[in-house]
C-alpha cells in the first residue's frame, strides 16, 4: 500500500521521540511504500545515515515553516505552538500529494502526544493514530513533595491537556481515526473517553537488533561496590529525588555503594543539595549530559537501573537497561510498568512518597545482598526485550494492525 507517515520528530540512532519516528518509518517500509513527512531540521541526520544504508521504499519530504516563524523557538520554548502550526501547514502539502499519489493510509506517529492535534484526518484516507501517550498523570499524593516549579509544571500540563482534549483538531482525530494506538493503559482510558471508535494498546518503546548487539560488547561490571544508575532529564516528575532518598536508607548497611545520575535539567541543583542533606553526596556522581554511547557505557557498568518516573509514556531507558542485562526498578505507572515484569525487575506501587522510598530501599537491599538475583533478572530482561520489543517484531505488529483495520 501507499502510506503517508507524519513524523515531526525523526532521527536515526536516537531514543525517545526522534527514534520513534525513524523506527516506525523503517518498519512500515518493510511492507509498504512510504512517503515520510518530517522537519527539514532532521534532513542532515537522515541523509547521512541513508548514504550508507539506503531505504529504497521511502520517499522523504522535508519541510519547515519560514525562518521568521522560528526565530523565537529555542529549546522547549514555543515548541508546541510551532508544532501545531507545522501540522496545519503539512495538511496542505499532504493534500496536494494525495491528489497525485492516492494514498491508502495516513499514519501519524510523532509527536506521540494524543492531545496535540493534526489536520491529516481531513484527507479522504483511512487514518491510523499513534502509538500516542500523554494520558499519564502524577499521582496527587506526590505533588506535596514537589517544589513550586514542579507544581506549576504539573498544573500547566494538566491545563494544556484539558484544552488539547477539547480542541477541534483532537476531536477530529478521535472521530476519524480508524484505530487509535495507546502507548499506555492510562492513555487508552482517555482515548476511549474521547469516543475513539477503536483503541488498542501498543508500547512506543523498542530497540533495533543492532542496538542490542552493541550492548553485548559494552564492558560490564558485576563485581565491586553495589552501584545504582538513573538516566534522564532532571525534572521533578522523573522522581530522582525518590531514588536519592532510597539510596540514603541503604548507605549505612552498604557504605561503599554508589549512585550514578546521568543527565541534566532544572532540578540538578536541588538534587545536589538533597544529596548533601542526606549525607550521601560523596557517593553520588552527577555526570551531566553524556553522548549516548558514553551514557550507555556508564549504565552497563552499574548493578541496577532506578527509574521512579511518575508519568512516563515510554521508558526507553528501561529497555536499554534490560538490553544491558540490568534489573530495573520502576513505579507501577505509565510505560515503564508495561516494559518490566516481576522476572526482569521490581514494579513498585505508587501510594505515597514515603512508601515508595521505603519499598525501593528494600529492593536495593535485596539486590545488594544477592548479586545473582540481579544477574538472573538482567538475563530475563534481555530475553524479554528481544522477544517483545525488537523493532522488527513491532513492525510485524503494526502490519497486523494495518491488515485488521485497513486491508487491501
Amino acid at each position: 500500500m501507499k502510506v503517508l507517515v507524519s513524523a515531526y520528530a525523526c532521527e536515526p540512532g536516537k531514543g525517545s521521540e526522534p527514534g520513534v519516528g525513524w523506527n516506525w518509518i523503517v518498519q512500515i517500509a518493510r511492507f509498504h511504500e512510504v512517503w515520510a513527512i518530517t522537519r527539514s531540521n532532521n534532513r542532515r541526520a537522515v541523509e547521512m545515515f541513508l548514504h550508507g544504508k539506503p531505504l529504497g521504499n521511502v520517499h522523504w519530504v522535508f519541510f519547515d515553516l519560514p525562518a521568521w516563524t522560528r526565530f523565537w523557538k529555542r529549546g522547549q520554548r514555543g515548541v508546541y505552538l510551532y508544532y501545531c502550526l507545522w501540522q496545519a501547514a503539512v495538511y496542505f502539502i499532504a493534500r496536494r500529494m494525495h491528489r497525485k499519489i492516492s494514498f491508502d493510509i495516513v499514519h501519524h506517529v510523532t509527536f506521540a502526544n494524543y492531545w496535540l492535534g493534526s489536520l491529516l484526518p481531513l484527507l479522504p484516507v483511512p487514518f491510523i493514530w499513534g502509538p500516542v501517550g500523554g494520558g499519564e498523570s502524577c499521582p496527587k499524593e506526590f505533588l506535596a513533595s514537589f517544589g513550586i516549579r514542579g507544581k506549576i509544571y504539573e498544573l500547566l500540563r494538566s491545563a494544556a491537556r484539558w484544552l488539547g482534549e477539547h480542541s477541534p483538531a483532537t476531536q477530529l482525530i478521535a472521530e476519524r481515526a480508524r484505530v487509535a494506538l495507546a502507548a499506555t493503559g492510562e492513555t487508552k482510558r482517555r482515548l476511549e473517553r474521547l469516543a475513539c471508535h477503536r483503541v488498542e494498546v501498543l508500547s512506543q518503546a523498542g530497540m533495533s537488533r543492532e542496538e542490542v548487539e552493541a550492548f553485548g560488547v559494552l564492558p560490564s561490571r558485576r563485581n565491586g561496590a553495589f552501584r545504582l544508575a538513573s538516566i534522564g532529564r532532571f525534572l521533578q516528575w522523573k522522581g530522582f529525588h525518590l531514588g536519592l532518598m532510597a539510596f540514603a536508607k541503604i548507605r549505612e548497611e552498604y557504605p561503599d555503594s554508589e549512585y550514578y545520575l546521568i543527565g541534566d535539567g532544572p532540578e540538578r541543583s536541588n538534587l545536589e543539595r538533597l544529596a548533601m542533606r542526606l549525607g550521601v553526596a560523596d557517593r553520588v556522581q552527577f555526570w551531566g549530559f553524556l553522548p549516548r554511547g558514553q551514557a550507555l557505557a556508564k549504565l552497563a557498568s552499574c548493578s541496577v537501573l532506578v527509574h521512579p518516573s511518575l508519568h512516563d509514556s515510554g521508558g526507553w531507558v528501561c529497555l536499554e537497561a534490560m538490553a544491558a542485562g540490568l534489573p530495573v526498578i520502576c513505579l507501577d505507572l505509565g510505560g515503564p510498568a508495561m516494559l518490566v515484569t516481576e522476572r526482569t525487575g521490581f514494579i513498585i506501587r505508587a501510594v505515597t512518597p514515603e512508601q515508595v522510598v521505603g519499598d525501593i530501599a528494600g529492593v536495593l537491599v535485596a539486590l545488594a545482598r544477592d548479586p545473582w538475583l540481579g544477574s538472573r533478572m538482567g538475563g530475563a530482561g534481555r530475553k524479554r526485550m528481544e522477544q517483545y520489543f525488537d523493532w522488527s517484531i513491532k513492525g510485524q505488529q503494526m502490519q497486523k494492525i494495518y491488515e485488521n483495520h485497513v486491508g487491501r
